[in-house]
């Protein structure tokens, strides 16, 4: 079942807001217009993706991909990934790292807790805006799974 690309949201969680500004800004630099959903904190994020209950259930029929950076002020992008990826209704969502960690172990751990991507964010702005747009042009291509349990 193919799921068309404009119906796929994007949820970011990231509390450095001019980091999300940033990274919204150069997605639509790529041209893709697809929704956004912004979140600054895992509590708010985990409730929006797993829904009142916990159980993922109200993500159902849901295409999304989220963008997650590691280094929130209330928990870990990791533990946020960890729960994503045990949830039957969230855990095909294409999950993309996006953090200054470059740790070898952190990144190994993303990996095997399923992260599809990690992406070191590079400190230099023009950097961070090429990376963010190159991403942007990587998001109007690949293929999200809609949610079934």
């Amino acid at each position: 079942m193919t799921h068309d690309p404009q119906a796929v949201c994007i949820v970011m969680i990231e509390d450095d807001e001019g980091h999300a500004r940033l990274i919204e800004k150069n997605i639509r630099r790529a041209g893709v217009t697809n929704e956004i959903v912004p979140f600054t904190d895992g509590t708010s994020a985990l409730a929006y993706l797993l829904g009142p209950d916990g159980s993922g259930q109200a993500s159902m029929g849901r295409a999304l991909l989220i963008l997650l950076d590691l280094n929130l002020p209330d928990m870990t992008g990791v533990d946020i990934l960890a729960k994503v990826k045990a949830t039957p209704y969230t855990k095909r969502f294409p999950v993309v790292v996006l953090t200054t960690t470059d740790d070898r172990q952190e990144i190994q751990r993303c990996y095997d807790l399923g992260a599809n991507v990690y992406i070191t964010k590079p400190v230099n702005y023009e950097s961070f805006a090429t990376a963010i747009r190159q991403l942007g042009l990587f998001f109007s291509v690949i293929q999200v799974p809609g949610a079934e349990a």
